[in-house]
Formats: C-alpha cells, sequence, structure tokens
C-alpha cells in the first residue's frame, strides 16, 4: 500500500466519522428545540 492509498483510507474513514457524528449533533439539536429525548425513550 502507497502512502497515497494509505492517506485516502485514513481520509474516507475521518469523513465517515465526520457525517455519523455530524447527523447526531443535529438531531441532538433539533430534539432540544422541539423538547423531546435524544433516543427516543423515557429515561425516567
Amino acid at each position: 500500500m502507497t502512502l497515497t492509498q494509505k492517506r485516502l483510507l485514513i481520509l474516507l474513514v475521518i469523513a465517515a466519522a465526520a457525517f455519523v457524528l455530524g447527523r447526531l449533533a443535529v438531531r441532538a439539536v433539533i430534539n432540544l428545540l422541539i423538547g423531546g429525548t435524544l433516543f427516543g425513550g423515557n429515561f425516567l
């Protein structure tokens, strides 16, 4: 595996993680605004 391939693979992994975390952050903000719970159930 060349250095360029390694860089591309690392970049793809970071991009996938950022996408997932970004979606979760957006859901958290919207849930706070509408007063729901983040994971759909009651904690109490």
